[in-house]
């Protein structure tokens, strides 16, 4: 059983969750309305950090959970959580401003390398 990894997706799905609540309440707080992608440089920030999120969890999700078959739910997990700081403080940071991502990205890409090149390494040591 992978309990822990399957808490830490289903704390990544939670996150996520939040910035598309937190996208809607920009867009009210702004005035952009549906369907309007642009007007106002908080609203703007506040869509990039949800779609930034959904275009790696494509990346992290798979590579989190093969880690996890392979080499270690825990490790797996442990890593997965990290990933979830990063996107917090990438959050924060980009809600301030753009030049503050930075940080919370390279944590966050980071740790999903991490995951990635464990489970590429664990198959292919299987493969051999």
């Amino acid at each position: 059983m992978y309990h822990l990894t399957a808490l830490v997706t289903l704390l990544a799905i939670l996150f996520y969750f939040f910035t598309c609540i937190n996208v809607a309440r920009s867009r009210a707080k702004t005035g952009v309305k549906v369907p309007a992608m642009s007007g106002h440089p908080d609203f703007e920030r506040a869509f990039r950090i949800q779609m930034n999120t959904l275009e790696w969890m494509p990346i992290f999700l798979p590579s989190l959970w093969l880690f996890a078959v392979y080499i270690s739910d825990a490790i797996a997990a442990a890593i997965g959580a990290v990933w979830i700081i990063g996107r917090i403080v990438y959050f924060i940071g980009y809600s301030k401003e753009a030049a503050k991502r930075s940080p919370g990205f390279a944590i966050q890409g980071i740790a999903s390398i991490a995951l990635w090149a464990g489970a590429l390494g664990a198959v292919v040591l299987r493969l051999v």
